[in-house]
Order: C-alpha cells, then sequence, then structure tokens
C-alpha cells in the first residue's frame, strides 16, 4: 500500500517537525516504500475555511487503499471527518498537541484541545516523538494508551564542535522567532551577565511571527545587548553547521518542546548546554552535560549560565558528557524502520 502524508504546507519549511517529517519521508523511501507528500492549504493548526476545504479535498483525493498519516500540526483541520478518518485507520502523527502550543490566547486552545481529544479518538494509532508527549495524551486528552507508540527524531553523525577559540564565551540559540521559543527569557538571563564576556547567535525563521521578531530586537536594544546579539535568520545546511562548530555553548530557554531536536543535535556535535525544562527536552540532555532551570524564569537561568560562561574548565567537563550523550541518541538510519512499524500496527 502507498502511504500518503498531509501535512500543512510548505513541506520545505525549517523547524524540527518539519525536518523528522522529510526525514522520514526519505527514509521510508528508501526502504523501499512509495510515499506521496500532501501539503495542506490554508492556516494551521487553528484552521480557517479554506484549510477545512482542503483538508476535505486532500482526504478525497487519498486512493482508497493508502495508508494516510497526517502531521498534527494539520491534524485540526479533519475534525468534520473524524468518523472518515476512523473507517480509513488514519495514523496521526504528534511532535506536540496544537493546543499546547504557547503564544495562542486561551479560547483558541480550548477549541484546539476539543477538536484533539475526538481525533485523536478517532485515529488508529498516534505517533508521538517523545515519550512525555506519549505520557500526556492518555492524561489530558483522554487518548488509548494501547494506540500509541514513540519513534523518536534521530541524529547524524556529526563532528566535534571546535568552539570559537575565545575571547568570551560564543553562545548559540536555534528555535524560530515564536513565543514558544522562549528568546525573550534566554535575552533578560543574559541581560543579567554583561559583566561577563558573551556573544549570542539566535539561528531561526523571523517570519512565521513578525510582530515577535520585531518585539525581540526591540527587547535586546531596551537591554543594552544588542551589540551582543545577532539575529541571523533562517539558517540550515552548511551555515548551521558553521554555527555549530564555532559555539561554546548552546542556550534555549523554551517554554515546550515536543523532543527538543536542536538541543539533541547540539549534543551530537558535544557543545554543552543551558536549557529550560519546557516539555520533553529536559529528559534528552545527558546528565553533566547541561544547565536546567525552570521555564520563564530569567533570574536562574541567569544564574545557571555565569559559570559556564566564564569557566571554561567547566564547559570542557559539560562538553565531554554531552558528546558521550550524544553518541547514544537514536541516529536517522533506523527511524524510518521504527516508523513503519508503528504504521504496520494500526493494521494488525
Amino acid at each position: 500500500m502507498s502511504l500518503h502524508l498531509l501535512v500543512p504546507g510548505p513541506f520545505d519549511a525549517i523547524s524540527g517537525g518539519y525536518i523528522y517529517d522529510r526525514r522520514m519521508v526519505e527514509g521510508l523511501r528508501a526502504l523501499g516504500e512509495s510515499v506521496e507528500v500532501v501539503e495542506l492549504p490554508g492556516r494551521h493548526p487553528a484552521p480557517d475555511d479554506a484549510a477545512e476545504a482542503g483538508a476535505r479535498a486532500a482526504l478525497q483525493a487519498v486512493p482508497a487503499d493508502a495508508r494516510i498519516v497526517i502531521d498534527g500540526l494539520g491534524l485540526p483541520a479533519f475534525l468534520p471527518l473524524a468518523q472518515e478518518l476512523a473507517a480509513r485507520r488514519a495514523v496521526a502523527l504528534i511532535h506536540h498537541p496544537t493546543a499546547l502550543e504557547h503564544g495562542a490566547d486561551e479560547a483558541t486552545r480550548t477549541v484546539l484541545k476539543a477538536k484533539e481529544r475526538a481525533l485523536f479518538a478517532a485515529c488508529a494509532r498516534l505517533v508521538c516523538t517523545s515519550p512525555l508527549t506519549a505520557r500526556r495524551l492518555p492524561e489530558e486528552f483522554g487518548a488509548d494508551g494501547q494506540r500509541i507508540g514513540v519513534v523518536e527524531p534521530g541524529t547524524d553523525d556529526a563532528p566535534r564542535a571546535q568552539g570559537s577559540g575565545g575571547p568570551g564565551c560564543a553562545i548559540l540559540s536555534v528555535g524560530t522567532l515564536v513565543p514558544r521559543k522562549g528568546h525573550d527569557v534566554l535575552l533578560r538571563a543574559l541581560a543579567l551577565l554583561t559583566d561577563l564576556e558573551w556573544t549570542l547567535t539566535i539561528a531561526g525563521d523571523d517570519r512565521r511571527d513578525l510582530p515577535h521578531a520585531h518585539g525581540l530586537r526591540a527587547l535586546a536594544e531596551e537591554l543594552g545587548v544588542a551589540a551582543r546579539v545577532t539575529f541571523a535568520g533562517e539558517v540550515a545546511g552548511p551555515a548551521l553547521e558553521a554555527l555549530y562548530a564555532r559555539a561554546d555553548l548552546f542556550a534555549l530557554a523554551t517554554r515546550w518542546e515536543g523532543y527538543g531536536m536542536a538541543a539533541a543535535e547540539a549534543m551530537a556535535r558535544g557543545l554543552p548546554l543551558a536549557i529550560t525544562a519546557g516539555g520533553a527536552i529536559a529528559e534528552v540532555v545527558a546528565a553533566g552535560s547541561a544547565i536546567v532551570s525552570p521555564v520563564d524564569d530569567a533570574a536562574s537561568l541567569s544564574k545557571g549560565m555565569r559559570r559556564p560562561i566564564f569557566d571554561a574548565d567547566l564547559r570542557a567537563e559539560m562538553a565531554e558528557a554531552s558528546w558521550q550523550g550524544g553518541q547514544r541518541l537514536p541516529r536517522w538510519t533506523d527511524r524510518a524502520e521504527a516508523f513503519r512499524a508503528e504504521l504496520d500496527k494500526a493494521f494488525a
């Protein structure tokens, strides 16, 4: 049977979720699977009329004998089609429930949660990208734990980061400029450390939420750290590899991560980390590799980051723990096989 992945367009967007989707498609095709990617139009995850119409058209166009996988970002648009999803044993790929997305108002999140409860019940299987998300779905969304599987993202073999060579500490943060990523908290934390020598590069799409992106630049000015901060925009490929290679410390003050792919990539390169315990990311980092602070607590994060920024010996110890932990992370080479095994369970 062919497999059709239904996902909000554009499929080439740079984010952890889309990278995961693309790597799964590549891996499944390498295993000999026939995979079609269907880009869903309209606004997601709070669907507009175009999104719901696009969902209906996409589902109607999928052959009756095909397996259907719907990326969770686009799943709410399928609520009017829940019975058909159940009949066709559709599978939902859940990076993290959209009702948990920060930045949306409470009314929107309440509506999304009701939709997701109904749709999770309709799908034959839910494939989550972290054990934490898998645990939360029964607790908060009433999903059947027997129909939930986990396929964590992978990492590629990567050279160990060499660092900036000084002077000071070169800090790298990778994440789209949206409220959930907590770049504002990171800026506030670092603004309390202006007695230390550091620079910060934020690599992430600044077009997803333009008001927030402009607000972050204004905040850096207001805090008096703009000269130390580089907003690099969307970075991928060799340019992103170069940023990881020259960094001394990886930092992400996230409010929620369904997994924490950027942190895993940092560990795969042996970078010490400073993070907040937002979602599954705290379960990804290896013991001894990271400073972990509470979500939205700039003062705690600042206090935690102080010593790694000025103490190169401590960074070296953390880097070794990160490198060792990074070598134990799942690799992309076996992720597609694990995903295919989850799909087979939907039709068992």
